[in-house]
């Protein structure tokens, strides 16, 4: 019997009892959506079903969001210049300083963080380390960012109403985009490759195809901050209005409200999903598989899912995986990120 479940960062993934797999729960895919609060100066976290807590606070005027593989939370912090990182327990540090007003951030698939530097007018790239370097520079303050499928580096350039494309995610092969907007800021891709634009000032959502036909997808907005989750809905932080826009399987006539009473809501992020284990029995044996990419991830246990207490699992176990010769009678397992 060959059993694949999800696993979430809060939830199991299955029970194994006396050389059997017991399905206990399937966990859904769901994702928690966070949104950078520029006028209360807070990180709000919001529950798929849209129940809303505080993840962080204090901060200066935040703008852009971006998660890495290992779920840790990047967080451009407008006013202090700051660029701050947040475990997904919520600890706090300081990844860089001394930017000018920055804005967009968005990774590479090499790990290597992009910041779009309004006040300067450039693109920096940071390593994993926090080591600073300036990909691109001459920009008219440089909102948006986002990498494509195949690597490309797509700019909202709010001063100039373009977008500009960074093939390959190379700096000296830059092209325009489109032009002709009016106050470009948050971009997304959907899954078919569309890019989608907030352009703040005519209160338009354009879509644009890999080719660059432009059309509208809705308006009457004052939109910022776009994204769209695991399942394809497209979610638009309205900064006039203070909500939270949800246009499900991202089709303009199926709009609703997510969530309202933000004060000036920015940029929007997804919790990543995390790796599914794969539970495999033969004979007697049960294993425990999960991806090599999960590098980032532990395997914890537990025997009472009401108890909280996860232990971590180390001793003795590949990567990619482990064989489960002496679990209790009945454990939990999950992946959890670092």
């Amino acid at each position: 019997m060959k059993t694949k479940f999800p696993s979430t960062f809060n939830a199991f993934s299955g029970a194994v009892c006396a050389g059997a797999v017991l399905l206990i729960a399937s966990c859904a895919q769901a994702q928690n959506l966070f949104e950078a609060d520029f006028g209360s100066s807070k990180i709000y976290e919001f529950t798929p079903g849209g129940a809303r807590s505080t993840f962080a606070s204090g901060l200066d005027g935040p703008e852009g969001l971006v998660f890495n593989s290992a779920g840790d939370l990047f967080v451009a912090d407008y006013g202090s210049g700051n660029i701050y990182e947040f475990t997904p327990g919520g600890a706090q540090s300081t990844f860089a300083s001394g930017l000018d007003y920055p804005y967009g951030l968005a990774f590479n698939s090499a790990g290597n963080l992009f910041e779009a530097d309004a006040g300067s007018g450039n693109i920096y790239e940071f390593t994993p380390g926090g080591a600073r370097s300036t990909f691109a520079s001459g920009l008219d303050y440089p909102y948006g960012l986002a990498f494509d499928s195949a690597g490309d580096l797509f700019v909202a350039d709010y001063g100039s109403g373009n977008i500009y494309e960074f093939t390959n995610g190379v700096a000296t092969e830059k092209g325009t985009f489109a032009s002709g907007l009016d106050g470009p800021e948050g971009l997304a891709f959907n899954s078919a490759g569309d890019l989608f634009e907030s352009d703040e000032v005519s209160g338009n959502i354009y879509e644009f195809t890999p080719g660059g036909a432009r059309s509208t997808f809705a308006s009457g907005l004052f939109p910022v901050g776009l994204a769209f989750n695991s399942v394809g809905n497209l979610f638009q932080a309205d900064w006039g209005s203070g909500n939270i826009y949800e246009f499900t399987n991202g089709v303009a006539t199926e709009k609703g409200t997510f969530a309202s009473g933000s004060d000036e809501p920015a940029f929007l992020a997804f919790q990543p999903v995390a790796p599914a284990l794969e539970i495999i029995t033969a004979s007697n044996l049960t294993s425990l598989v999960w991806p090599a990419s999960a590098e980032t991830y532990v395997l914890q246990m537990t025997t009472n899912l009401a108890s909280g207490n996860w232990v971590t699992v180390t001793n003795g176990i590949p990567l990619s995986g482990m064989q489960i010769t002496n679990a209790p009678g009945t454990a939990f397992f999950r992946l959890q990120a670092q």
